[in-house]
């Protein structure tokens, strides 16, 4: 296992190219997540609900009645989760074939279109698969075969994950916040990233950060500008990079959600007031943060100060 990691270190390109084609694999799994998740979850939320009726209404529960209670609240097959069915296309439902589904290729050689039916494929699936692959690779160019690069390519999957389902569903799931918190707080306990006292700090003050801004903002316009999920997710970034990235993520978060909410209000594509998902740009800044917030500090220390 030594020889290897020594020749992975000797060797970037091959390293690079190898993460670069498994991380693109895993991209085309969590196209399936940001599809799938979603689904469970509201299927989860019905039962937990009908519970609670049966529970504490048991009236309401029965004048309801099981069939009503229990009427599918989508289209999809009664037994649907991460691996079962397996993908097929939504229009025609034809099972897609093991080399359809090479990442980003095989879109390209069925040219963007269904195999079966001929109707469109979404160039999401590509993109997210190339993105998957993209930003892992240079993580591995970046740390080389290190814990760092295994524990931050991790982050990056479900990172891309959260943004997906956030973009889609204006939800950032539990599921996948609260692990990466716990994650964060047990690899710094040996100072992987930083000290687990700023680690500790770090996951308080991401959390209480979004959450005074919610609660000023709700006193002030009796309005919610954010979910409790962007709060946990700061808290990972805290629990991950420590409680002094933190001005520096809120920063460059808000700044890429201005700058896209103005670009997406201009080209009329969101009317103002309506509402944005602001966790893709809390992952975004935080991204940055991890490879290169110490140096963005440093020079805004340097130049400005």
């Amino acid at each position: 296992m030594s020889d290897f990691l020594i020749l992975l270190n000797e060797q970037p390109i091959v390293f690079t190219t190898l993460t670069f084609v498994f991380a693109a694999i895993v991209g085309s799994f969590l196209n399936v997540v940001i599809h799938r998740m979603p689904v469970m979850l509201k299927r989860e939320w019905q039962q937990e609900c009908n519970h609670y009726l049966e529970e504490y209404h048991p009236q309401r529960f029965k004048a309801l009645g099981e069939k009503e209670l229990n009427k599918p609240i989508d289209n999809f097959p009664e037994t649907y989760n991460l691996l079962t069915p397996t993908s097929a296309c939504p229009k025609c439902n034809s099972k897609i074939k093991p080399w359809h589904n090479i990442p980003v290729l095989g879109w390209i050689l069925l040219k963007g279109k269904c195999a079966g039916c001929s109707k469109p494929i979404s160039a999401r699936y590509p993109v997210i698969e190339f993105i998957t692959g993209a930003m892992v690779a240079y993580l591995a160019w970046h740390f080389g075969p290190t814990l760092e690069f295994a524990a931050m390519s991790f982050l990056t999957f479900v990172l891309i994950a959260l943004t997906g389902i956030d973009l889609d569903e204006m939800l950032l799931p539990d599921n996948l916040t609260l692990p990466l918190l716990w994650l964060g707080l047990i690899l710094n306990v040996n100072d992987t990233f930083v000290s687990l006292e700023s680690s500790l700090i770090g996951a308080v003050a991401g959390y209480l950060s979004l959450w005074s801004v919610f609660w000023l903002f709700k006193l002030a316009t009796g309005k919610e500008g954010m979910g409790y999920g962007d709060f946990k997710l700061m808290a990972v970034f805290g629990a991950w990079l420590g409680w002094q990235m933190l001005p520096l993520i809120i920063l460059l978060s808000s700044l890429v959600g201005a700058i896209v909410g103005i670009g997406l209000i201009a080209t009329r594509k969101l009317h103002s007031g309506n509402p944005i998902p602001f966790g893709p740009y809390i992952a975004i800044a935080g991204w940055i943060a991890m490879l290169w917030g110490k140096d963005i500090v440093n020079w805004y220390l340097i130049n400005w100060v």
